[in-house]
């Protein structure tokens, strides 16, 4: 395999499979927040609970390493990847909950979207590693 000058070799900076799995635990959390939620709609003082967004979370992201360890002594003792979650300031009903299921849902179509996106993007280039190894 041939290096391009000033160029890292394909197998040294998978930083898009980094990126997509960042996306499909973005939605992961999203997903979660929403379904929490929806279970909440009924809960006088419930606050609805929103995700950070994935380009301002990727933003605020510090290093240019996207993967975590899922357990002490994983990747050198990284932590796993935290996803924040905020408390959504819209008006409330009258009991205090700030639960819309019509917002709610929109958020899980969009959390199913994301993380089909990041499958697609993960399949489409493991597909071109495994055509360039000839083992596609």
């Amino acid at each position: 395999m041939s290096k391009i000058e000033g160029e890292a070799p394909v197998f040294q900076n998978l930083t898009v499979l980094k990126t997509a799995m960042a996306l499909a635990r973005h939605s992961g959390t999203q997903q979660a927040a929403s379904a929490q939620n929806m279970a909440h709609s009924d809960t006088p003082g419930y606050r609805a609970r929103d995700v950070l967004g994935f380009a301002e979370m990727m933003r605020q992201r510090s290093g240019p390493d996207l993967q975590r360890a899922t357990r002490p002594g994983h990747l050198a003792g990284q932590t796993e990847t935290v996803v924040p979650t905020t408390e959504r300031r819209q008006s409330a009903d009258p009991n205090g909950n700030s639960v819309s299921l019509e917002t709610e849902m929109l958020m899980a179509v969009d959390a199913k979207r994301a993380h089909d996106m990041s499958l697609a993007i993960y399949r489409s280039n493991l597909n071109i590693l495994r055509t360039s190894l000839g083992r596609g």
